[in-house]
């Protein structure tokens, strides 16, 4: 009985060995995987392997490697989109202005939305659609939403209602889209899958 007992619990060792090998083995393929697109200044996929990577076994050497990897792409990533969405965009609606729908709505607004980004701050206007006279409506400071550290999220705000806004910005830096996917509250942190509120704005020359 004892030997039978013994087999059994080298038997679990092993196997529990096994994972934590095939976990080690494909941490270190997804942190080779990020340094080749770091290499290659691929900066996004760089940050979600590296992310991955930090994840599986956080505690090894591999691991803290790849979260300091994740902070200092974060940091990159953040400086290169603030570069390009600096500056005043007009909201077009929640819906790209090139479909129909867009448009029309567009159109038939007589108060426009603009904001206006800097480094520090988004401040929020009402716009007159003739006069072009603009009333202050309310000033954000730019807060990044980083509640996970070892997630992939750069260019995520939130602003001080508790809601967490992912931003992105099309190539020609034209477009700027924001998707609501996350609120923050008394009881933490929940997560909006689906019917995300999204926002569309375009840059103002």
């Amino acid at each position: 009985m004892k030997n039978y007992l013994i087999l059994i619990i080298l038997l679990f060792s092993l196997k529990i060995a096994a994972q934590n090998d095939a976990k080690t083995k494909f941490q270190k393929n997804k942190y080779e995987l990020a340094v080749s697109y770091y290499k290659k200044s691929d900066f996004v996929n760089a940050l979600d392997q590296f992310s991955i990577a930090s994840r599986i076994k956080p505690e090894n050497e591999i691991g803290q490697e790849a979260i300091k990897k994740v902070d200092t792409l974060k940091e990159i990533l953040r400086k290169e989109i603030l570069e390009r969405v600096n500056g005043t965009w007009l909201m077009t609606g929640d819906k790209p202005i090139w479909t129909v729908n867009g448009n029309e709505n567009f159109k038939n607004k007589e108060v426009d939305e603009v904001i206006e980004v800097n480094d520090n701050k988004i401040l929020f206007y009402e716009q007159d659609r003739k006069t072009k006279v603009r009333k202050l409506i309310k000033t954000e400071d730019l807060v990044y939403y980083n509640m996970d550290k070892s997630d992939s999220l750069y260019s995520a705000i939130i602003l001080s209602d508790g809601s967490v806004w992912n931003c992105s910005i099309d190539d020609k830096s034209k477009v700027l889209h924001i998707i609501n996917i996350a609120r923050k509250g008394q009881n933490g942190v929940e997560k909006i899958t689906q019917d995300n509120q999204e926002v569309y704005y375009k840059k103002e020359l």
